[in-house]
């Protein structure tokens, strides 16, 4: 099945790897995790790849696996370590996207990276066809917004948060939704805040927004993406440990994350 990107709205898992507690990744290695993820879609839902590299020959690598998997598109990230300008930024992206094998949008997440990709920046790569959206986990809304500003005249052009406790305010000013973490731990709560805000039903979508909320700050616990997978784990659906040298939530922070789940994990 073909998926048209300028149609993807609405909530989007940013998916954890299942891990054995030695460090493995279940499915052997990286790549494998997106083969597993690839045959578990079934060609039923998008499968958007992320790619994080510090160079342009290592980034296109990545596409080029994604796109022999059958990858939808791919979520790329700046090069990261060093710090970089916005032309370097924009040279990046031109020439990731002259004869990428996928569609790409931009991950700006400049607390990880140190790159900020400017909204003019954006709206350059946009208008050129180099990039079709962008996820932006900077948690700063007046980004969010300028972003949106800047590409409001490319309707086709999709701009999610990764910031769960924007997404009513994001959807409310026009944005396509979000892809976010808290939708591996509660995916319920995180479409009915899509869906309320999506048809203008403020109150329910405040009240759902309350309660992501509370959530987002409890699987905030430890060292990201720990108490996310403790939040999977309690659930069935995989084992607890993260990649090391980041470790699982002890006993105690356990405890109290289970005891701030209650409630929040019931059904919407």
């Amino acid at each position: 099945m073909k998926f048209e990107l300028k149609n993807l709205r609405g909530v989007l898992p940013a998916l954890i790897s299942p891990l054995t507690r030695e460090g493995a990744v279940d499915e052997g290695a990286r790549r494998q995790v997106l083969a597993a993820v690839m045959d578990a879609a079934g060609g039923r839902v998008p499968v958007i790849c992320g790619v994080a590299q510090t160079h342009l020959k290592a980034a296109r690598a990545e596409l080029a696996a994604a796109a022999s998997m059958g990858a939808t598109a791919a979520l790329v990230a700046p090069p990261f370590y060093y710090p970089i300008d916005q032309a370097t930024v924009l040279d990046f992206y031109r020439r990731l996207a002259d004869g990428s094998p996928l569609p790409l949008l931009v991950y700006n997440i400049p607390q990880n990276t140190k790159v900020v990709i400017e909204p003019p920046t954006l709206s350059t790569l946009a208008h050129e066809g180099a990039v079709v959206g962008i996820k932006d986990s900077s948690r700063d809304f007046e980004y969010f917004e300028r972003v949106l500003l800047a590409t409001r005249d490319l309707p086709d052009f999709r701009v999610f948060t990764g910031s769960d406790t924007m997404l009513m305010a994001a959807v409310a000013i026009g944005g396509a939704g979000t892809i976010c973490g808290a939708a591996n731990v509660a995916p319920g709560l995180v479409v009915s805040v899509f869906e309320a805000a999506d048809s203008g039903q403020w109150e329910l979508a405040r009240t759902r927004q309350d309660r992501l909320i509370e959530l987002v700050m409890a699987v905030r616990e430890g060292v990201f993406p720990a108490a996310i997978k403790a939040g999977v784990a309690m659930q069935g659906v995989c084992e607890p440990w993260p990649m090391p040298p980041v470790a699982a939530l002890d006993e105690a922070a356990t405890a109290r994350l289970r005891k701030r789940l209650e409630g929040l994990l019931a059904p919407v």
